[in-house]
């Protein structure tokens, strides 16, 4: 890339572009031996051939390593697409990372960081994702997570997080039993994507019906509905760690 340093957006001669999708994976990974193919190409690739490259996004970015990246921080790989506009495909988009994810080696997942770009969709009376909430009725394997959206330098979330809180009620993917305090590890990436540094957030605490990337991608997708539904038209940072 130009200047060795991501943007955010869709490939130059993309039309359109509205915000950035970012993604984090945290863990613990045993990888398998080196065979050419860093987490880019794999990603381009599988996203190509899900029909999701350049329908859903426009590839821009991808790695192991970030130099923003904390130290000790168990970082694993990163992902990084644009989008025009809505609905957000947060949860191909974490499945396409997951998928790239296996093939790198066997991980133990730890947490999740995404970032939201709510502010390209539009503010409507209900969250339109709710009606693909039931795939995910008869999964049995729920596990205590902490679900921490940040506003950055924008004090939205907090001022709505009451709001929010009482709308998670309308789903069974994320079980959500309190609030709690918590301060998540602060995203590798630049704060000019978003209104950064993390500063305004609220974390809620609760049980995910499944430790999935897919069922991670469905909750971000609500949880950036949800706060377009709030008039929170500004890009989140979701944290999920179990």
């Amino acid at each position: 890339m130009p200047g060795d340093e991501a943007r955010p957006g869709l490939a130059p001669d993309s039309p359109g572009v509205s915000g950035t999708l970012f993604a984090a994976l945290y863990g613990k990974l045993t990888p398998r031996p080196e065979t050419g193919r860093d987490p880019y190409i794999r990603f381009h690739d599988r996203a190509q051939a899900m029909g999701w490259l350049d329908t859903l996004w426009g590839m821009n970015d991808a790695g192991r390593e970030h130099p923003l990246a904390a130290p000790g921080s168990g970082l694993v790989a990163w992902f990084q697409v644009g989008v025009v506009g809505g609905p957000l495909p947060v949860q191909p988009f974490l499945r396409c990372a997951g998928d790239v994810a296996e093939q790198l080696g066997d991980l133990d997942l730890r947490a999740v960081q995404v970032l939201l770009p709510a502010h390209c969709l539009p503010r409507t009376a209900h969250p339109p994702s709710l009606a693909t909430a039931a795939w995910f009725d008869d999964v049995r394997s729920a596990t205590p997570v902490y679900v921490t959206v940040d506003s950055g330098q924008d004090p939205v979330i907090p001022a709505v997080a009451s709001r929010i809180h009482r709308s998670l009620a309308r789903q069974d993917v994320f079980r959500c039993e309190s609030l709690a305090q918590r301060t998540p590890l602060p995203p590798p990436m630049h704060d000019t994507f978003w209104s950064g540094p993390p500063r305004h957030r609220v974390t809620f605490r609760g049980t995910l019906c499944e430790w999935s990337p897919d069922a991670i991608g469905w909750l971000g997708g609500f949880l950036a509905e949800l706060a377009a539904v709030e008039g929170a038209g500004v890009p989140l940072l979701l944290t999920v760690e179990r």
